[in-house]
């Protein structure tokens, strides 16, 4: 039977930086393996395009449960199943969070994870087009570039927020991160800049580097409580594949939890009720997840945009503020603005346009991932819990609002035609209410369900091994114990960066000893 030193699962964010990073060594092998196929769908390529990508066959195509602060309605959960993962398919957006919620990591019982530990991690993988400074770095794999052409419209959104009050802010990634500023993405020669486009498709002809495609993992191989290797279906046929040093999960925070508990880690108990023999009981494998929350409010544009066609993303603004009770160090809720068309079903979503986004980025909702059966076709159960705080409701019609108040400010007279939705008559709380119940969705932002930590219901340590086992790491998304204040593609490359080096620094990931804490 064929073996490598390492077998990474998943070709998404992480995981091509796993592979990268480890098979830098000429005498360390690596398998990885990606349920997907290659990035050669040419959509994936044009930046602008990023919204016809999910559904398609690049996607996983995923579905929460009905939802029932939502009145049971299912929301759509793209995830990339393709070399890349979501960074192929995501809308290029680079920003890293606040440096509070790293810290917040580190104060959770995770050291090592504070802002100053992670900061040369992002440096690292980062070619960053403005030049190298303490917060940036010029040496990485990882394109990121100021939008190339945008539309003056967007401009016109700046004008707004500052004549609002709000700070201008040149770099989210930067010294602050509150204010409003342009938006940087990861994009190369007006094409996208995907984990598999940096990462990975550089170093194919490493011969220690072994890539395979259209592979579906079934479950991971163990002797006693030991990783040995994992098991997966190509092209109809079974395979088996051992491993001398570790198993790497970079699945994502959907199918991570998912194959975990197909192989036997996860709550006894449930695990027991599918006909799965238990090799380590953790009852947090699937729980926390967290997701950051989004509502649309899409305007009619009474002229043409002007915007670029192909190079750049859908997203050309931010703006970061603290709703009116946060009191916490970061802002909580994120304006996106972008100059095209994006109503909600069931509204007009064609014609000249510009739509402004509301994102929750600390919403209270927590959700699961559990096993629909124990057959490793079937699809997970994702209950994402979205809007069961009222809270989370009051700081979305703050948010709208706020956005009408931008819109309507003399910087957009020249442009602002009707609102499409909610619509100008939906003024009062409960119409707005009403509407973002039937209306938010997700930002594609998932996260925690495999969670780093030393509680009762973390999955791995510090150094993202799985607690319970040996030779197995987590390296992806679920592991971060709370959602940052951004987006989550840069954190999840931040976390392959240093897993590499955590797996480097120890030949085997030993069992690791939960120190529990509350």
């Amino acid at each position: 039977m064929t073996q490598y030193d390492y077998i990474v699962i998943g070709a998404g964010s992480a995981g091509c930086v796993v592979a990268n990073r480890l098979t830098e060594d000429p005498d360390t092998t690596v398998l990885l393996l990606e349920a997907g196929n290659p990035d050669t769908k040419p959509e994936i390529q044009i930046p602008l395009d990023c919204t016809t990508l999910p559904g398609t066959e690049v996607d996983w195509g995923y579905f929460s449960e009905p939802e029932p602060y939502l009145g049971d309605r299912q929301i759509f959960c793209p995830r990339g199943k393709v070399l890349g993962g979501s960074s192929s398919i995501n809308f290029l957006v680079y920003i890293r969070g606040n440096a509070h919620d790293y810290d917040r990591w580190q104060e959770l019982g995770n050291p090592g994870w504070s802002y100053q530990d992670v900061l040369p991690y992002f440096k690292k993988s980062e070619h960053q087009q403005r030049g190298f400074d303490a917060y940036h770095g010029v040496d990485g794999e990882l394109s990121i570039t100021d939008i190339i052409s945008p539309a003056p419209i967007s401009q016109r959104f700046v004008d707004a927020a500052v004549a609002l009050g709000y700070d201008y802010n040149p770099d989210f990634n930067g010294i602050k991160q509150e204010g409003v500023g342009p938006i940087q993405l990861t994009v190369k020669d007006g094409k996208r800049h995907s984990t598999a486009a940096a990462f990975l498709v550089p170093i194919l002809t490493r011969p220690n580097l072994t890539v395979q495609t259209s592979v579906l993992v079934t479950r991971l191989l163990f002797e006693s409580t030991r990783a040995v290797g994992v098991e997966y279906l190509h092209e109809g046929m079974l395979h088996q594949v051992r491993v001398n040093q570790e198993v790497i999960v970079s699945a994502g925070s959907f199918d991570s939890p998912k194959l975990l508990m197909l192989s036997g880690i996860g709550d006894k108990a449930q695990l027991q009720a599918m006909g799965i023999s238990v090799v380590a009981h953790l009852p947090g494998v699937g729980q926390n997840l967290q997701d950051h929350i989004l509502i649309p409010v899409p305007y009619e544009a009474t002229c043409d945009l002007h915007t670029a066609k192909t190079s750049n993303g859908c997203a050309e603004i931010g703006l970061f503020v603290h709703s009116k009770n946060n009191h916490e160090a970061a802002p909580d809720l994120e304006l996106i603005f972008g100059p095209i068309m994006w109503a909600p079903p069931g509204y007009p979503n064609s014609g000249l346009g510009f739509t402004g986004l509301i994102a929750l980025v600390h919403p209270e909702n927590i959700g699961s991932v559990s096993l629909r059966s124990c057959d490793p076709k079937d699809t997970p159960m994702i209950r994402l819990n979205y809007l069961q705080s009222q809270s989370d409701v009051q700081k979305f019609i703050e948010g709208i609002k706020l956005m009408r108040q931008l819109f309507h400010t003399s910087a957009f007279d020249e442009f602002r035609g009707r609102e499409v939705a909610p619509g100008a008559d939906v003024t009062d709380d409960v119409a707005l209410e009403a509407y973002i119940r039937a209306n938010c969705g997700t930002v594609f932002h998932p996260i925690g369900t495999c969670k780093m930590g030393t509680d009762l219901m973390a999955v791995v340590d510090p150094q993202l091994r799985v607690y319970g086992v040996e030779g197995l790491r987590v390296v992806d998304a679920s592991i971060m114990p709370t959602l940052n204040t951004g987006h989550t593609n840069a954190p999840a490359i931040m976390i392959g960066e240093k897993a590499a080096d955590l797996i480097k620094a120890g030949k085997v990931a030993k069992p690791a000893q939960k120190v529990l804490t509350n």
